[in-house]
């Protein structure tokens, strides 16, 4: 498991990288790491800026290069997002490093968790992550249970494992929305109250059996139901009545 000391010098030598290349205009911190301090388990997330008139996709492969020569860094994914590429980095000891770059006239925050390190973010307002919505989170997690049941009855119990979960999941988002909680990538469910996370105490899977499942996703569907009930979404009596045998 890697240190916090190793963690700053790779932040350090990335930010060294990014001096010493005039390609490279602006830079941030994001993630955990830009607001709180994050923890001895934080990964290291850096963003920059790149020349309008230099593509991104270059600058990307260069630095990879220099990642895989110098510090033999593991290319792990992509992902591109808007005008954003994303590039993930395992380093020796279970390292991750995210590395994203925008071309300077669109490199603005996505979100609060993000810290100007140098240089200058493009003028106009900052792009808003679409939120998390009730409605969809409650009908996907419906949509979940008639597939988990469907997936139990022709005995594919590991694709079933992976349905009910998602049901539990998608209750747990809409949890945390009523609490005010993030809800994406399961980043509020910690946060619940003992209260709330009770309602989800049998939606475990306890074995990949058919048993075990049917009542994992009972569980799952009711904690469902209540949090759409909570969350006052139309029609969420008809459904539950309709979901009647799931539970």
């Amino acid at each position: 498991m890697f240190t916090v000391e190793q963690r700053d010098a790779l932040r350090d030598r990335l930010l060294r990288l990014a001096e010493e290349d005039e390609r490279v205009v602006a830079g941030a911190a994001v993630g955990s790491l830009a607001v709180d301090g994050g923890d001895r388990f934080s990964d290291l997330d850096l963003t920059f800026s790149i020349a309008d008139h230099v593509p991104v996709a270059d600058v990307l492969n260069d630095w990879k290069r220099t990642l895989i020569d110098e510090l033999a860094a593991v290319h792990l994914a992509d992902l591109e997002r808007g005008p954003t590429t994303y590039r993930v980095f395992l380093l020796p000891d279970a390292l991750q490093f995210d590395l994203s770059m925008t071309p300077a006239a669109q490199f603005r925050p996505a979100g609060p968790r993000f810290r100007l390190l140098f240089g200058e973010t493009a003028a106009g307002e900052s792009e808003v992550p679409t939120p998390a919505v009730a409605g969809d989170l409650f009908g996907w997690g419906v949509i979940y249970a008639l597939h988990a049941r469907a997936c139990i009855e022709r005995g594919r119990v590991w694709q079933a494992e992976h349905y009910v979960g998602a049901v539990r999941d998608h209750a747990l988002a809409l949890a945390c929305l009523r609490h005010g909680l993030p809800a994406v990538q399961a980043r509020g469910y910690d946060d619940l109250s003992a209260e709330t996370l009770a309602r989800f105490g049998d939606a475990h899977v306890g074995a990949a059996e058919p048993g075990a499942l049917r009542a994992a996703l009972a569980a799952s569907v009711l904690a469902l139901m209540r949090e759409g009930a909570e969350a006052r979404l139309p029609h969420t009596d008809t459904v539950a009545q309709r979901l009647a045998d799931l539970r």
